[in-house]
């Protein structure tokens, strides 16, 4: 499973989470007081100059230089799970208090693997998810996850299905993430799926296909019986309407069956003297090419 993370390259791009100046300016206040405490040396300037309010004429003393230089603030050393896990005790003090604090859930993605007779009837499948969580200690870690999830009838191979509210939790009231289901069909032994589309192998004999014939074709719902029309070549498409997976609205679509001419390679001595009597009644498809040119 792979989840959908919400990156944090910057102070900025978090604090866009925050409603309001109000959460902006607590979010400022957390980020300098982690990076202050966090840090030996900012904590020791902390201690000789106390805590400065912006807008105020700010005199370092002279040895400020040699002591501490003229670092500036940076998320790259900042540990962002136990960060927002101070935020999420923070989003918990903010709402009882009745603040604005707020943050949507994480959207989750994972691939369902189903048989096409599963996708024809829908399913219903059994999802174990790991995703991320954050200990008591405040160390990121992955947390087991498992709930099931119904897939409707017709969905199709590589289709995209959201289920609302099933991904992380939201802080302060805002919405639950989502998860996202990728649909994978198993191979088929027998049929070829395009959307709703199937197509399937129809093995014909010569004589099938030069005389016509009527053939079982094995079908999803079972087997229909097939007339094929005489004349029939190689690579033709016989269409079934409505014999294809059912569409999530209305309808079904088709089954095509794709003709293959199956020579035997066992004859009878009957069967042999028939081949050689059509041979000599009718030229090879050769010498028809060489007449043309």
């Amino acid at each position: 499973m792979r989840s959908r993370r919400h990156t944090a390259s910057s102070p900025t791009s978090i604090i866009r989470t925050f409603q309001g100046s109000r959460g902006e300016e607590k979010f400022k206040e957390i980020a300098d007081a982690y990076q202050t405490l966090k840090d030996p040396e900012k904590r020791a300037a902390y201690d000789q100059l106390g805590r400065h309010q912006p807008g105020q004429d700010f005199r370092p003393p002279p040895d400020w230089g040699r002591q501490f230089g003229d670092a500036q603030s940076s998320f790259d050393d900042v540990d962002l799970a136990d960060l927002f896990a101070g935020l999420a005790r923070g989003a918990r003090h903010a709402g009882r208090q009745g603040g604005a604090f707020q943050m949507p859930g994480q959207d989750y993605e994972v691939t369902a693997h189903i048989s096409l007779d599963e996708a024809a009837r829908g399913t219903t499948v059994d999802l174990d998810l790991a995703v991320p969580g954050v200990r008591p200690a405040r160390r990121p870690h992955r947390v087991q996850r498992s709930f099931k999830a119904r897939i409707p009838k017709g969905a199709t191979d590589g289709q995209r299905l959201r289920l609302r509210g099933k991904g992380g939790k939201g802080l302060g009231g805002a919405p639950d993430g989502d998860l996202y289901l990728n649909i994978a069909l198993h191979p088929h032994a027998l049929y070829r799926v395009s959307g709703h589309d199937l197509y399937l192998d129809l093995p014909l004999t010569p004589w099938e296909a030069a005389l016509g014939a009527v053939v079982e074709v094995p079908t999803l719902g079972g087997s229909v019986r097939l007339k094929v029309p005489p004349g029939t070549h190689a690579g033709q498409k016989l269409r079934l309407a409505r014999r294809g997976l059912p569409k999530p609205s209305a309808g079904e679509g088709d089954l095509f069956a794709i003709v293959q001419i199956v020579v035997p390679t066992v004859l009878s001595e009957r069967e042999r003297v028939l081949f050689k009597e059509l041979s000599t009644a009718r030229p090879s498809i050769r010498a028809v090419i060489s007449n043309r040119r």
